[in-house]
C-alpha cells in the first residue's frame, strides 16, 4: 500500500488546514488509519486515528477539540481537519495504515507509512 499525504503548508496561528491521505489500494478500507507528526528535534508523536469504518476515533490531548479525523473509504482517503492551529503544531505530518481494523495510538501498530507533509504555523 502506498500512501500520499497532501495539504500541508504555511499558515498563521489560529488558522486551519486540511490534510488528506490517499491510499493506492482498496484494502485500505479494512484497516485503521492514523496521523502522526514529528517536530524538529522531537520524537514522533501520535496525533489522531480512526477505525476501519470511522466508528471510533482517538486524539492526543494536544489536538483534542481542534483536530478532526475522518475517512471516505469509497475514495480510499483519510482526512485531518486542523482548526485553531498553534505554533507548536508545526511538524511533518505522516499518515499510516494500521495492522488491524482498530484505531491504535502507537507507531508499532502501523504497517504502512506515507512520506509526510510539512505543516508550518507562524505566530
Amino acid at each position: 500500500v502506498q500512501l500520499q499525504a497532501c495539504g500541508g503548508g504555511l499558515v498563521q496561528s489560529g488558522c486551519f488546514l486540511s490534510l488528506s491521505c490517499a491510499a493506492s489500494r482498496r484494502t485500505f478500507s479494512n484497516n485503521g488509519v492514523g496521523w502522526f507528526r514529528r517536530a524538529p528535534g522531537k520524537e514522533r508523536e501520535f496525533v489522531a486515528s480512526i477505525s476501519w469504518n470511522g466508528g471510533f476515533t482517538s486524539y492526543s490531548d494536544a489536538v483534542k477539540g481542534r483536530f478532526t479525523i475522518s475517512r471516505d473509504n469509497a475514495r480510499n482517503t483519510v482526512f485531518l481537519r486542523m482548526n485553531s492551529l498553534k505554533t507548536e503544531d508545526t511538524a511533518v505530518y505522516y499518515c499510516a495504515v494500521a495492522l488491524k481494523s482498530i484505531a491504535p495510538v502507537v507507531p508499532s501498530e502501523y504497517r504502512y507509512w506515507g512520506q509526510g507533509t510539512q505543516v508550518t504555523v507562524s505566530s
